[in-house]
């Protein structure tokens, strides 16, 4: 019975009245509460075809947030049907399996998890790749695994899609479809599927062949899937042809369950979270297609494609009930299953003469093997049964344990011989004790395969493969075993690096084994792994990349239409790093940055939803990409344990590789096993160093065997002159370097140990214990023996659990667990192992509170302790820079410039090195460069004609093998003469003259764009020349009377032609080689630079900074001007000015621009005084306002007033007074001279004048005075 109600108003027969305090009954209301499903009435409904934001950039939904709005709504399970791919399946899995632990100790039933996949289905056969035919595009077929059996049949379905399938779009086919349907339950899909899009198409005969071949195949595993989109909302812009399609298509597969016995299910095609994201959604879809949001043609979903409730789809299918409550039908066939695993090895196939696999089966009986697995390195010590048959069973059982044993033999022979030779024959005791005890670690933790394989990629990378390979990286270098396998280079006992750093003898973890390999080589190591242990048995591991919080701001705004300087604003409002430790996301992003707030509420509806659509976008998966090192070796087809996608190779171009479809965050779990290979950049320099060094002077350099004392070495340390090198070359590390005079390599390590946030505050400490051995103490005097390289201070990780097993009898196990709670600050765990330490530590006689202050601090400099394995393997890369910068200063510099010639930084900071180093860099030659900067005889370094823009690789290559086949070049007749045209082609000759590469030859550059009397430029007269010569050569080498007779062919001659500028010429060479290398435009004024600037050009993108300055004064030469007007039509100006050390943007807006644009001409040096600001008040935005803007000439004329040149009486000899004399008599000017004679011996000085005779400072005086280390000067 209703109850009455008293209400304000009410909707009766379409109009509203107002009544007040009355009883009243509204019959329409009445029947709509009639019709509205009830809680007690409603049938149940899971959801079977929803797409989550991993189906990329066509879904927004995140897993977390519809499992959740699932279970709030208490549905007993869901499926997750990504297009094409299970990018998400393992998170969901995961996600549902911590909400099932939770549900469990409540007392409630597990949340389900349906595996699926919306996939695509070939019109033809998945091999048929022809557009015209409609390959491109197939139909959609929801695939969902009921069983496990059934989710690796799902998994080969999705992998071969996109390794065999790929056209447009990963395609499977009823081939494949027929070969794995066990364990798998179909729904037709949407009207994009095979049945439903026949039916649309008129083509009913087809749709019921394609209904009788699914019912054949998968029987009552086959499902009829009805959808109904209708948009009932006049106001909303929305797809409103999908519903009468829709309901056509539902009329016949509803005739169709009758007519085969087929049950029918509903689903909604899920693509965002909630109704009130459709519009976020519907963004999405434009940054997908790349369309505009008002654009009349772009694709449009019905915006109805939500997670609906249960209630909802009651609501839109009650007239079919049993399309509801079929969906449960669904969710009851499936099982709950894992699809983790434990470690997979892989199989490395071990050489027939040390043994098979049967034989050892032979060998050892299960006895022997239970007593070896479960006893500890010497046999001793057995584990309990109970214990030991969890040792059996973690291992797979005897079967697996024969193969195990199989590969640790072969292993413990491997580790033995390679002993013997770093070592020695006997081996030392302690060798042995620490590789038995690693070889049983290895062994009875299952990992010897995996140690196998990777001493395997490695010996073939040094010795077949030519690659060079690091030392080690991370905490495998604590491995003896790893050491005497190759597999690092550094010794463990030397440096007291810790195995159990990197295997827990008491916790099973899986080995991580990381190796650097150079750039080039990286790729062919892989290729060689993938060759012997089977393509289908490797694969990259895929990363994802999602809209982050600045992303997701400029995505939206693009679809929005909102202006590029206002998106650009938006962006550079939010700060590198949020307040109060808060994370980083556009909500929190707005509590902390007021034009983002202003932004919210903004009367520019286009930048309000900017902020509002960017917030609900934030996180979606925008793309895929491949994990820069991780690897997985299986010992089957990875697509047996994972799905497989595919990706362009990183390292071939052209190339497509295998990726696995879950990331690195989750793939261990499966039990596939991951190797990293990692690029790195030092080593491949290093290698182009070795290869200048012996091209040039013969000697071959073993970096492997370098001496760990060299002088020269420490020297360039002492003095710290790093840069170049890997590792030290920071400002910051050259001054520790200089204060510390590092003497021996562990000084290095524990320089590179401690250079970082936190442990830099200890440098000082160190540095003056090194220097002063009294400061030196040690709280016990046995922790000498751990703490002497550190000076008493600890550094290192390692030095902590070494401590903790000698003070209080920890063992192995224990100090790394220890270890790792203070690194990563887990109090509880660090307050319950105390108690153990103080109270082993006093039975062994130390003084409790002594004890309590070690362990306090240890706790409160263990989270900065490095790992000392890690930081000895990269000091000794670092060294062997060094070593080479030290021995081969010229060549070293030389490769450095090769390899980075990309980075035009760096190469104008090594050219700087090398002038500081007196190594002069030359230009393009084509009689001395190579191919890659190289050195000549001289001793300078020549810039590689490779390098030069619009040459390639090929013409460099063939004008070098010219050369050094038959001799230098004589003039420019005899270079056409001789050179490959099939190679070198007219670009190459134009390049080549203007970068300077023919200045050898005598022309000015600018003679060869001189234009002749039949109105020919020279250039290409002298090519046609060339091309007419070696045609005579060939036709009078071919012809009866040999060579003899060939004929004379007249030299061309340059016309006349007008001299360019300095300026020109240098603008023209940098074009081609990216620096100015013959000069620079503002040699002239760097006396100005140097001495009257406070800001370098590079430094303006940094306008925080710049606030600190009380005046900005800068220089340089004006590169680019961009002139433009705002979008209120207001005249602005972008402006790029460059200076010796790089460039930078000013950017004038409005009258001010008026006022200096016609100062800021290409190629004008200026002088400019600035000043920068905050916007306003708690602002994130910067305002920098020039000031003053001068030509630089006019500067050096009338603010440099006096020069003084000091120079010491003991280094004044009478021929550097005659140069300096001739210097001052070449160059008259304004600057009054000053020369000051210092006598240090007796503290005294006197100051001369040149009365008669003021001077102009030019680059050439400013060179000499650099060349001769005794003079200094000031300038006024």
């Amino acid at each position: 019975m209703l109850k009455p109600c008293k209400v304000n108003y009410f909707l009766l027969f379409g109009q509203t009245l107002k009544i007040k305090n009355h009883v009243l009954f509204c019959p329409s209301r009445f029947l709509a509460y009639l019709r509205k499903p009830k809680e007690t009435d409603m049938n149940d409904f899971i959801h079977l075809h929803v797409h989550t934001y991993y189906s990329i950039l066509d879904g927004q939904s995140k897993i977390s947030r519809l499992v959740d709005k699932a279970i709030a709504d208490d549905m007993k399970g869901m499926a997750i049907t990504d297009h094409g791919a299970m990018f998400g399946i393992k998170e969901f899995v995961d996600y549902c399996a911590g909400i099932n632990k939770k549900r469990k100790t409540e007392g409630l039933a597990p949340f389900k998890p349906i595996i699926g996949c919306e996939m695509y289905v070939a019109r033809h056969r998945l091999q048929d790749k022809i557009k015209e035919n409609g390959d491109n595009s197939g139909y959609h077929l929801i695939v969902l695994a009921k069983n496990y059996k059934g989710y690796k049949n799902l998994i080969k379905l999705v992998s071969k899609s996109w390794i065999d399938g790929y056209y447009y779009r990963p395609r499977t086919d009823r081939t494949e479809l027929e070969k794995h349907h066990e364990g798998l339950i179909i729904c037709s899909a949407c009207i994009a599927g095979e049945i439903p899009s026949k039916i649309l198409h008129g083509d009913l005969d087809g749709a019921r062949e394609a209904c009788e071949w699914y019912h054949r195949v998968f029987g009552d595993d086959f499902y009829l899937e009805m959808q109904r989109h209708e948009v009932t909302d006049p106001t909303i812009m929305a797809n409103r042809e999908a519903f009468p399609l829709q309901q056509k298509a539902n009329h016949v597969l509803m005739q169709f369950a009758k007519d085969y016995g087929i049950k029918l299910i509903c689903t909604n095609d899920v693509h965002f979270e909630d109704k009130e994201t459709a519009e976020a959604h519907d963004h999405l879809l434009c940054l997908s297609t790349g369309k505009d949001l008002d654009d009349p043609k772009r694709m449009r979903y019905s915006k109805q494609e939500w997670f609906k409730t249960k209630a909802e789809m009651n609501a839109i299918f009650s007239d079919v009930p049993e399309a509801l409550t079929n969906t449960l039908d669904i969710l009851n066939k499936v099982e709950i299953y894992s699809i983790d695993h434990g470690p997979i090895m892989p199989f490395f196939p071990i050489p027939e003469a040390f043994g098979t696999e049967a034989e050892w089966e032979k060998k050892f009986t299960e006895e022997d093997l239970y007593k070896e697995f479960t006893s500890d390195e010497n046999g001793e010590n057995q584990l309990p049964p109970e214990e030991g048959e969890k040792v059996i069973q973690r291992l797979g059982g005897y079967e697996k344990i024969y193969r195990i044993k199989f590969e640790a033999d072969y292993l413990a022979k491997l580790a033995y011989d390679g002993a013997k030779k770093l070592y020695g024959d006997p081996l030392p005791d302690n060798v042995k004790e620490h590789i038995n005890f690693e070889l049983h670690v290895m062994k009875t933790m299952g990992f010897p395969g995996y140690f196998l394989i990777v001493q395997d990629f490695i010996a073939a990378a040094r010795n077949e493969l030519g690659v060079m390979v690091g030392p080690g990286r991370g905490s495998a270098a604590g491995s003896v075993v790893a050491y005497c396998l190759g597999i690092t280079k550094i010794d463990p006992l030397k440096y007291d690096l810790l195995f159990e750093r990197f295997l827990n003898p008491d916790r099973v973890n899986l080995p991580d084994i990381d190796t650097d390999f150079d750039d080039d080589g990286r790729g062919k190591v892989l290729r060689w792994v993938m060759d012997k242990y089977g393509h289908d048995n490797c694969a990259h591991i895929i990363t994802y990349a999602s809209m982050a919080t600045k992303n997701s701001i400029k995505d939206v705004a693009r679809v929005e239409r909102l202006p590029l300087d206002k998106s650009n604003a938006l962006c550079k409002a939010i700060p590198d790093r949020l307040p109060d430790g808060l994370k980083m996301n556009l909500t929190n992003a707005i509590k902390c940055t007021p034009e983002l707030r202003d932004a919210e509420f903004s009367q520019d509806p286009r930048e309000r939803n900017t902020i509002k659509y960017a917030k609900m976008l934030e996180g979606t998966v925008r793309g895929t990409g491949i994990h820069a090192c991780g690897f997985i070796i299986c010992r089957n087809p990875i697509s047996d344990w994972v799905p497989v996608s595919t990706a362009d190779d990183p390292d071939f171009a052209g190339l497509k590789t295998a990726v696995t479809q879950y990331d690195g965050h989750v793939i261990e779990s499966t039990g596939l096993i991951k190797m990293d290979f990692l690029g790195l950049k030092t080593l491949s320099e290093l290698k182009e160093a070795c290869k200048v060094v012996k091209k040039t002077t013969g000697d071959e350099i073993d970096l492997d065997t370098i001496p760990i004392d060299d002088k020269l070495t420490y020297q360039l340390y002492q003095q710290g002159r790093t840069i170049g090198t890997f590792q030290f070359e920071s400002p910051g590390m050259q001054k520790y370097l200089r204060e510390l005079h590092p003497t021996v390599f562990e000084d290095l390590i524990a320089m590179n140990a401690l250079y970082r946030p936190g442990p830099m505050d200890y440098i000082p400490d160190f540095i003056k214990r090194k220097h002063d051995p009294s400061l030196v103490t040690y709280d016990i005097p046995c922790m000498e023996k751990y703490l002497k390289d550190t000076y008493g201070i600890t550094v290192y990780q390692e030095q902590v659990m070494l401590l903790s097993r000698q003070l209080a009898n920890f063992t192995r196990g224990e100090s790394d667990a220890l270890r790792k709670a203070m690194g990563k600050k887990k109090k509880a765990i660090v307050d319950a192992m105390k108690p153990k330490f103080i109270e082993q530590g006093s039975k062994n006689g130390h003084d409790p509170k002594i004890l309590e202050k070690i362990w306090s601090d240890w706790e409160k400099f263990a989270s900065y302790a490095f790992n000392k394995s890690h930081a000895t393997c990269y000091s000794w890369v670092a060294y062997q820079t060094a070593y080479m910068k030290a021995h081969y200063p010229a060549q070293y510099m030389a490769a450095l410039m090769t390899r980075r010639f990309s980075q035009i930084t760096e190469i104008t900071k090594l050219m700087e090195e090398c002038q500081s180093m007196k190594i002069a860099t030359l230009g393009p030659d084509v009689n001395e460069s190579d191919s890659e900067f190289g050195v000549n005889k001289q001793g300078a370094i020549r810039f590689g004609l490779s390098a030069i823009k619009g040459m390639g690789e090929a013409a460099a290559q063939a004008i070098v093998n010219e050369r050094e086949k038959n001799g230098t070049y004589k003039d420019i007749y005899d270079f056409v003469e001789r050179v490959d045209y099939t190679s070198v082609n007219r670009k190459a000759f134009e390049s080549l003259a203007l970068s300077g590469g023919f200045d050898c030859f005598g022309l000015p550059r600018e003679a060869y764009f001189s234009v002749g009397a039949k109105n020919d430029m020279f250039l290409e007269t002298l090519i046609r020349y060339g091309q007419l010569y070696q045609q005579e050569q060939r036709e009078a080498q071919n012809s009866l009377f040999g060579g003899s007779c060939s004929v004379e062919i007249a030299h061309p001659i340059p016309g006349k032609s007008e001299e360019w500028s300095t300026i020109e010429r240098l603008n023209r060479e940098r074009d081609l080689v990216g620096i100015y290398l013959s000069a620079h435009p503002l040699d002239d004024y760097e006396i100005v630079l140097r001495n009257l600037c406070n800001t370098h050009c590079s430094e303006l993108a940094a306008k925080e900074s710049l606030t600190t300055k009380d005046g900005i004064i800068l220089g340089g030469i004006v590169t680019g001007v961009k002139s433009k007007f705002t979008k209120n039509g207001n005249p602005c100006g972008f402006v790029t000015i460059e200076d010796f050390e790089g460039s930078g943007e000013l950017a004038f807006f409005g009258e001010e621009w008026g006022r200096w644009r016609g100062m800021l001409s290409e190629g004008c040096i200026v002088y400019i005084t600035a000043k920068c600001q905050q916007r306003y008040r708690d602002s994130n935005i910067y305002d920098l306002r020039v000031q003053d803007i001068q030509y630089m000439q006019t500067v050096k004329d009338k603010r440099l007033e006096r020069i003084t040149l000091s120079i010491n009486n003991n280094d004044l000899t009478d021929d550097m007074a005659e140069d300096l004399s001739t210097l001052i008599d070449d160059t008259p000017g304004k600057v009054q001279l000053y020369v000051q004679i210092v006598d240090q011996e007796h503290n005294n000085s006197v100051m001369l004048r040149s009365k008669g005779h003021a001077i102009d400072i030019t680059h050439k005086l400013i060179a000499f005075i650099k060349s001769n280390p005794a003079i200094t000067y000031h300038v006024n």
